[in-house]
């Protein structure tokens, strides 16, 4: 890997995209080079938002791009409600009363007093962070980007939030889908990977079997993995029951791997939930180890993301990108990123699922031809410098704009 410091540059994308895109990009990035730019969202670890910022930040930084990230800090009451909002935003009921509303605005305050965001351009990610664009004096363009399915987001607390959101210059989306009706224009990015980091890039069989083995995972029968968050939206338990629904045809080892995120008091409960579940063919483990998800996903036969709601879902990108096939929740954007029958497989039931692990289990040159598909899609589409020049075209886009305001 090139670069300053182990630091992956935009160069070390050519391999995957070509020269003619690198040198586009580095073009675009000199137009941002004297500005200071700042990412805030809830944790650092644990989710997919965590881990586009890890990279994008740094590739970023590596383009001489001043660009920073921030991290509110809350109770657990605060992450409470922001759970509960972030549900919500997805289609559940909450109840809206006063005091999580004053626990809510009142902990953002006090993140806008401890973080002085002077910055040229301000990305704020996700509800958690979002009224503190209310608390600054803007020296350019803030933004709002949602990674959340927007769909059909409960009437009463959007009608709520939506003040904040006008607030701002632009909104970020991930999918059309998700627009809403909003004074504020809107753009729609799809998350990406970075393949250079320890949970993308190629593991040797060796590195592969002492992750697994360290953690006791048997690879004498094909293996069944999902991988994410433990919340009821990934729908765990639908998992098992495929699972041991496919078991009655052929013989596999299910391995559920998740974590616990700061920002997610849900999480544990979830897990704990599942723990009865366990038996010697069926695996539930709370790590936080990327080389265990880069063993797992690489040695699968196959690889689930059975989720009743999914803004996108990275793991189903990080998957496809090692070349073993999927079967995702027809949902949000694992269908665009899924061509069902192609590339992986799109169910909406349990059953579905079971018929599918059999289907991949039982078919190795299914496997191989769908996996090849499946990772030539994401080298086409998903890889995170595509992510980095859609920033750069927004950040850029702003200069004239802002500055006849």
């Amino acid at each position: 890997m090139a670069g300053r410091g182990g630091i992956v540059q935009v160069e070390d994308y050519e391999q995957f995209v070509g020269a003619e895109t690198v040198a586009r990009v580095k073009e675009k990035a000199k137009q941002l080079q004297d500005l200071r730019v700042v990412h805030v969202n809830s944790t650092y670890y644990g989710g997919g938002v965590a881990e586009l910022l890890s990279s994008l930040t740094l590739l970023m930084n590596s383009l001489d791009i001043k660009t920073g990230w921030r991290l509110i800090q809350g109770s657990p009451d605060f992450f409470s409600v922001t759970k509960k909002i972030h549900n919500a935003l997805q289609g559940a009921e909450i109840n809206l009363s006063e005091l999580k509303r004053e626990i809510y605005e009142g902990v953002v305050y006090e993140n806008a007093v401890r973080n002085h965001l002077d910055h040229d351009r301000v990305i704020i990610h996700d509800p958690q962070p979002l009224p503190m664009i209310n608390h600054y004096q803007k020296r350019g363009p803030w933004i709002w980007r949602c990674h959340l399915d927007l769909t059909n987001p409960n009437g009463e607390l959007w009608e709520y939030l939506l003040p904040f959101v006008e607030s701002y210059d632009a909104v970020i989306l991930t999918l059309q889908e998700y627009a809403r009706k909003t004074e504020t224009p809107q753009v729609f990015f799809m998350p990406a990977i970075d393949p250079f980091s320890i949970k993308n890039r190629e593991l040797t069989e060796a590195e592969r079997q002492q992750r697994l083995d360290y953690y006791g995972i048997p690879t004498d029968l094909p293996i069944v993995t999902q991988i994410s968050r433990f919340d009821r939206w990934k729908d765990p338990e639908g998992v098992i029951e495929a699972f041991k629904l496919a078991r009655e045809e052929i013989d596999a080892t299910l391995v559920l791997l998740g974590n616990v995120a700061t920002d997610d008091p849900e999480g544990e409960e979830v897990y704990q939930s599942l723990l009865d579940c366990r038996e010697e063919r069926i695996i539930i483990l709370a790590r936080q180890d990327t080389a265990l998800v880069n063993a797992l996903q690489s040695q699968s036969a196959v690889v689930l993301q059975k989720s009743i709601r999914e803004g996108f879902g990275l793991t189903v990108t990080e998957a496809m990108w090692k070349g073993t096939p999927v079967i995702g929740g027809d949902v949000g954007g694992i269908r665009y990123q899924i061509e069902d029958g192609v590339n992986g497989f799109l169910v909406s039931s349990v059953e579905e699922a079971a018929q599918r692990i059999v289907e991949l289990v039982g078919d190795e040159e299914l496997r191989q031809r769908m996996g090849q598909r499946a990772r030539e899609t994401v080298r086409e589409r998903f890889l995170m410098i595509r992510l980095l020049e859609q920033h750069l075209d927004l950040l850029n886009s702003f200069e004239t704009i802002y500055n006849l305001t």
